[in-house]
């Protein structure tokens, strides 16, 4: 059994080894694969692991020994599903890994936008408290986050997490989910339609999937709902925020603040408009990668390769 990974170096840079998926056979790892040395690399494969990696349909039809399709994510759209479906390779994702991890990036956000605590940090480095005529130095308004309300769009594994730790620190939570209304346990939730939470909230955080009918659903008329203090945080997908019409907003004054974790193009390019807009946090895709979350995703890879050679395959996301 040869296994091929084609773009491993996220999920181990060297703290998070392929003991588990070894021990299923031949294993081949490639930190990154260029496009041009996809089909190559695949080639004589029976199992192919990609994060971020495409495997279109034309790769696909090349490889008649390809049973197994791992994607070492939770998102599956760099597979072509249909033509994987039609070849009879099964495709399986790794639902639950990161939400705990995901989560908690999210509130660290929301933290350094209203806590400010690296710019507290930077004043004391600059030496601004040791000059300071007073026993504290107020350099920056900080913002408590009881009472306050946190509006969030999709109430999945992830935003449910988000929810509790907003709640235990004294926030209202308002909420809005195209599929379905249900709460986390034991936690009151006001339901809302897009634009009334928009207008509503202090804060915006995104955890929903980018699809087709929500790309850019952060645009510069959903923005100009929001309030002049409100802050939007998105550790989704970038492609659901329109980057330009947020910068334009962070400049102009429309919302008070952003923090993001993921851009529309990654890695996010020199001409991005965020990396020179008004208080924008930006952290680089690093709110699944603690090694806790790492350590599951792997676990849970090798476990679909188990099922799936015991015949029993799990977390099949082509229907197979």
């Amino acid at each position: 059994m040869k296994i091929v990974v084609l773009d491993g170096y996220t999920l181990n840079p060297g703290d998070n080894p392929w003991d588990e998926v070894a021990a299923f056979g031949e294993l081949v790892v490639h930190d990154r694969t260029p496009e041009e040395l996809v089909l190559e690399r695949c080639r004589g494969a029976q199992i192919v692991l990609t994060n971020k990696t495409r495997l279109g349909a034309a790769t696909l039809a090349q490889l008649p020994g390809l049973r197994l399709i791992c994607v070492l994510a939770t998102g599956y759209n760099v597979v072509d599903l249909v033509k994987s479906a039609e070849l009879g390779i099964p495709v399986v994702n790794v639902p639950e890994y990161g939400s705990d991890s995901v989560a908690q990036h999210t509130i660290a956000l929301l933290l350094e936008l209203t806590n400010r605590v690296a710019q507290y940090h930077a004043a004391v480095q600059r030496g601004e408290w040791t000059r300071s005529a007073d026993f504290t130095l107020v350099a920056q308004p900080l913002t408590e986050l009881k009472g306050r309300t946190l509006g969030i769009v999709g109430v999945g594994r992830i935003g449910a997490r988000v929810a509790a730790i907003a709640a235990a620190l004294g926030m209202e939570i308002l909420a809005c989910n195209p599929r379905r209304h249900v709460a986390p346990e034991g936690m009151a939730v006001t339901w809302l339609e897009l634009d009334q939470l928009f207008a509503r909230a202090d804060v915006v955080t995104l955890h929903c999937p980018l699809t087709a009918g929500n790309e850019g659903l952060v645009n510069a008329a959903r923005l100009r709902l929001m309030q002049p203090h409100a802050l939007l945080i998105n550790t989704s997908r970038g492609g659901l925020v329109n980057e330009r019409d947020l910068a334009d907003a962070l400049n102009g004054g429309v919302i008070a603040g952003a923090a993001v974790d993921v851009a529309a193009i990654e890695p996010i390019p020199e001409e991005s408009p965020l990396l020179h807009a008004g208080n924008c946090i930006i952290t680089p895709h690093i709110a699944w990668a603690t090694l806790a979350a790492r350590r599951r995703l792997m676990a849970t890879t090798a476990g679909n390769i188990a099922s799936f050679l015991a015949g029993t395959p799990k977390n099949v996301v082509n229907g197979l």
